[in-house]
């Protein structure tokens, strides 16, 4: 990624962020093919029609300079009147469907996107968690899900202003080549500062990845209702709320910095561009008088004039956003190309039925990834069926690691695990993670329905009421269930209306969601351990810690 904010080779980078499109519109195509077409078509039609009302009015002003000059009216002079007015109010209504086609496209690209992310997400595995630059890259990626709209618009426009362009280029030159010339070399330069620009802002945007994550992360603790009690406790207000103005200020500095350096250098490069076109605009005036254009020739050219140096300037800069904003998505097509580490053979083993012999490690070591530190050396244990063992020590010796590895969110470094005699990776791996059951030290809270709550223990199966109870009695969580006011369909946690806290006003502490879920999660399946085998694991480790 530190090739992509070289700002010594930014018109490679910009081109070699072009192949990125071909994945992007592939993208594109799959959230909307028929949203995509019609846009397509109808950009096709408003791409033409300026052409023609421009030749059309030439005709008029043709019409109306005979007049002048004593000549009778053309006869199909107020067809030609009402041809106008037809192709404007045409333009008008297909403009106003090319902004309806694309806010729809726009609704069901975020939507796919956003899909995409969050399945690709879930797809990868603990081990890629573990690098810190994986989350400023996963940022990159959420905010790029939803902040490339404008480029995908972009795209849209480029074809229309492309056939604007050419259409109107195509009569200044048949005109003169001259007038061609002048255009390009006025638009030229400014073309080449706003990429420039551009470039620069993506530079920036990717260098403040890290310190705009500290700033959400300190906005999140300094205002959440999870860090409330510490921060006013501990009176961290002031110093959470200092460090955020510190990184906030590098950032307005770097950006007031770039901002300026613009606006002195783009106005004066935007001035050569004006002078291209007054350049052209002096010539067709210069040869009217001339007499090698009639009135209303000079109507026609004047108009081409202004369309094709305004959309030749317009091509230019969609053209050079996209190419910047395709350096955006380098984040995003990189996100999507990860490919997990802990893996599935395609041809993997279903979980045993029934276990045989039980889990065994075999002289297993391992490291977290991005450390130095072996947690787990050589180690060696045998978990019988039926078996329940306690894991106690103290802080980072490899109980809660031990307990990852048996459920394969990682493999080991080193040696083997081994269930029923068949080293893990040789198992399919979801059908391994959905017979076992885990409660972790810091198990995740699900705001939602109490049933909902027991239900996520088996999304892949659907249940009757009574699998829900069964499931609550079995994990003793029905004892609460029945003291919440709106029983399985309490809404839990605070993030949403209605919802309330486990843990009650009583101050007595009630069961988690977690062993809820996770009792679901073996009530309809013997072939590994139950929770409370696992669970015990990762409680007795909570408790040897305290």
């Amino acid at each position: 990624m530190k090739d992509l904010v070289n700002a010594e080779s930014p018109w490679r980078d910009r081109i070699s962020a072009l192949r990125n499109m071909p994945a992007v519109l592939r993208i594109l195509w799959e959230s909307g093919r028929a949203v995509v077409t019609w846009g397509l078509f109808l950009r096709l039609i408003v791409a033409t029609l300026p052409f023609g009302i421009a030749k059309i009015a030439a005709y008029i002003l043709n019409d109306i300079a005979e007049v002048i000059r004593g000549h009778a009216l053309a006869p199909n002079f107020w067809k030609l009147v009402i041809a106008e007015v037809v192709l404007n109010v045409s333009l008008g209504l297909i403009t106003r469907a090319i902004d309806y086609a694309d806010s729809l496209l726009a609704n069901r690209y975020t939507q796919y996107v956003s899909v995409r992310v969050m399945e690709q997400a879930a797809r990868l595995d603990l081990t890629t968690y573990e690098d810190p630059v994986f989350y400023d890259r996963l940022e990159r990626a959420r905010v790029q899900a939803t902040d490339r709209l404008a480029m995908i618009q972009q795209l849209g426009r480029l074809v229309t202003q492309i056939i604007t362009t050419l259409s109107f280029s195509a009569a200044l030159a048949f005109a003169s080549p001259w007038l061609v010339l002048l255009l390009a070399l006025g638009v030229l330069p400014s073309f080449l500062g706003e990429t420039h620009y551009a470039f620069l802002g993506y530079a920036k945007n990717f260098r403040q990845t890290p310190a705009k994550r500290q700033m959400d992360y300190l906005r999140q603790v300094a205002g959440s209702r999870d860090g409330a009690k510490e921060v006013k406790l501990f009176g961290l207000n002031k110093f959470f709320t200092n460090r955020f103005q510190a990184l906030a200020d590098q950032i307005y500095l770097e950006d007031v910095t770039l901002s300026r350096s613009k606006l002195i250098v783009g106005g004066l490069l935007g001035v050569i561009g004006t002078l291209g076109y007054y350049g052209a605009y002096v010539y067709v005036i210069w040869r009217t008088l001339h007499g090698a254009y009639n009135i209303g020739q000079f109507g026609f050219l004047t108009t081409a004039i202004q369309q094709a140096s305004s959309n030749l300037q317009q091509v230019f800069s969609t053209a050079s956003g996209i190419a910047d904003q395709a350096l955006f998505l380098t984040d995003l097509i990189a996100f999507f190309d990860m490919k997990p580490t802990v893996l599935s053979k395609p041809d993997g083993l279903p979980a045993p039925v029934k276990i045989q012999s039980g889990f065994e490690f075999r002289n297993v070591s391992f490291t977290y990834p991005g450390t130095n530190r072996t947690v787990l050396k050589n180690f060696n244990l045998t978990l019988s069926p039926g078996e329940r063992i306690a894991l106690i020590g103290e802080n980072g010796q490899g109980k809660t690691t031990v307990v990852k590895l048996i459920t394969r969110l990682y493999d080991p470094t080193e040696g083997q695990i081994l269930l029923d005699g068949i080293d893990l990776r040789e198992y399919a791996l979801e059908d391994l993670h959905r017979n076992i059951g885990v409660i972790f030290q810091d198990f995740m809270r699900f705001e939602m329905t109490a049933r909902e709550n027991i239900a996520v223990g088996r999304v892949d199966q659907p249940h009757q009421d009574s699998d829900i109870q069964i499931a609550a009695h079995k994990s003793l969580a029905d004892t609460v269930v029945t003291k919440l006011a709106g029983g399985y369909d309490q809404m839990l946690g605070r993030r949403f209306e209605g919802g309330v806290e486990l843990s009650g006003e009583s101050g007595r502490r009630l069961p988690s969601p977690a062993p809820i879920s996770a009792t679901l999660s073996s009530s309809s399946s013997t072939s590994l351990p139950p929770p409370s085998t696992l669970a015990a694991n990762s409680r007795s480790s909570s408790a040897s810690q305290n």
